[in-house]
């Protein structure tokens, strides 16, 4: 028996051996692919052209025309993150009905039900159809959909709403769907046992159970969002994004630092907002 375990503790101890010395050959080969060069970035000249542009960046540009458009673009990049984020949530969590085996066509609520054949195969289909638009919606980042939405709307927030929308509900969608998957199937069958229709299982044991998971969900990724939605402006899609854009391109390096600042400032209202309404809701 000792033998045994020491053989297996010598084969374990081997396969972590392998197992770092792949993980650090891949670490090399991906570094020689990306060309990182460490030396010019923490070298005298890096070092030296980093601290000169940041320098360069000081004092902040606090002149009330400055201050203003901060405050303009703050302004949209939390609505952005807002109205894209509830836009997720109902689209997300539609798409998550008909995602989940459990809603449509298998477990607890069809437990002693046999679905004719015909029927079952729509329902797969219609299965596979959501989880294919979920993967599809998530697949495609958030800048590429406001890349595109920015041709078919035009530039501005709504671009960026409605790309923070349908990425974010790609990904709602399918963590929606999983925790449905996982519910505890107990209460369902307390409702089943007094003869509720699978509606009122949906509503009274499915969701009830849900909703903590899902209003956790919601929330961290609005969180996302708020940073999402100030990277978007620089394809045209509104917020701080598209000012730091102009800033950048025309040097106005104590402007670039105000924007920085306002986005500090937003992204650290929102996190505070989040957890507060966690400790609140949750």
């Amino acid at each position: 028996m000792s033998d045994t375990r020491a053989t297996a503790g010598v084969g374990g101890a081997h396969w972590a051996w392998w197992t770092v010395a792949g993980f650090a050959a891949l670490v090399a080969w991906s570094a020689h692919g990306t060309r990182v060069d460490v030396g010019a970035l923490l070298g005298a000249e890096g070092l030296g052209q980093m601290t000169a542009y940041v320098a360069g960046l000081f004092p902040p540009d606090v002149s009330p025309p400055t201050l203003r458009d901060a405050a303009l673009g703050a302004f949209e990049t939390f609505a952005i993150s807002f109205v894209g984020s509830v836009l997720a949530v109902g689209l997300g969590f539609s798409l998550a009905l008909v995602a989940s085996r459990t809603v449509l066509y298998r477990g607890i609520l069809y437990a002693g039900e046999r679905l004719a054949p015909a029927g079952r195969a729509g329902r797969i289909g219609i299965y596979a159809l959501a989880r294919g638009s979920l993967n599809a919606l998530r697949t495609i980042p958030e800048i590429l959909w406001a890349l595109i939405f920015v041709f078919i709307v035009g530039l501005g927030p709504f671009a960026g709403v409605l790309a923070l929308g349908v990425h974010t509900a790609g990904v709602l969608g399918k963590l929606f769907a999983e925790v449905i998957e996982d519910i505890d199937p107990r209460p369902i069958e307390a409702l089943q046992a007094t003869g509720a229709s699978r509606l009122a299982i949906i509503v009274y044991g499915i969701l009830p159970q849900a909703a903590p998971q899902f209003l956790s969900y919601a929330l961290y990724r609005w969180e996302v969002n708020i940073r999402a939605a100030a990277v978007m402006g620089f394809v045209g899609a509104g917020g701080l994004g598209q000012r730091i854009h102009v800033a950048i391109s025309l040097f106005h390096e104590h402007q670039l630092l105000t924007l920085l600042l306002a986005i500090y400032v937003i992204v650290t209202v929102v996190d505070a907002l989040s957890a507060y309404l966690r400790a609140r809701l949750l």
